[in-house]
């Protein structure tokens, strides 16, 4: 397995929309391993393939984060089917947006649907720390980072930051 390089903040390609996965091949397969090695090297709970510079629609994601023992799921194509209440994400972070942390609001419980790595049908409905973090990974697949959902003043400090540190390379 290959680690990949991630691709951060203020790249375009973070913004572009994820083409729908059309086969699942060895190809495919190949990027979710290496994507698997690079989210756990990160170390990440989530990553969505236009993190390492795929434009497939492709997430993997770990129900046991913090278990010694991974439970590693990919999610093809997936799509938010319905969203209820609202819940404040404390301290939300994201590999592509380094050194930068801020409360996020977001549905409280998701149901998504989608397809795993084999091809079959999925369909997930959580309300616990995993619907933010599918709410989080499939904003990728969409061009938005979790940077769009805080307040403009927030995003601003964080724009201007970057600025400065790409002027000082």
């Amino acid at each position: 397995m290959e680690v990949l390089q991630i691709v951060t903040y203020p790249d375009k390609f973070l913004r572009q929309p994820a083409k729908a996965v059309e086969n699942i091949d060895g190809k495919l397969q190949k990027l979710i391993k290496n994507m698997a090695a690079t989210m756990y090297q990160a170390p990440g709970v989530g990553l969505a393939a236009i993190q390492v510079g795929s434009d497939k629609s492709l997430i993997i994601y770990d129900e046991l984060p913090n278990d010694e023992k991974h439970c590693l799921k990919v999610l093809i194509n997936p799509k938010i089917i319905a969203t209820e209440g609202s819940v404040l994400s404390e301290n939300e972070g994201c590999l592509s947006v380094p050194d930068f942390r801020a409360d996020v609001k977001r549905a409280a419980a998701v149901l998504v649907e989608g397809v795993d790595q084999d091809g079959k049908p999925v369909r997930i409905e959580r309300d616990d720390f995993l619907a933010v973090v599918l709410q989080h990974e499939i904003d990728h697949l969409n061009g938005t980072l979790f940077i769009d959902r805080i307040s403009a003043l927030k995003r601003e400090i964080y724009k201007r930051r970057i600025r400065k540190q790409l002027k000082s390379k």
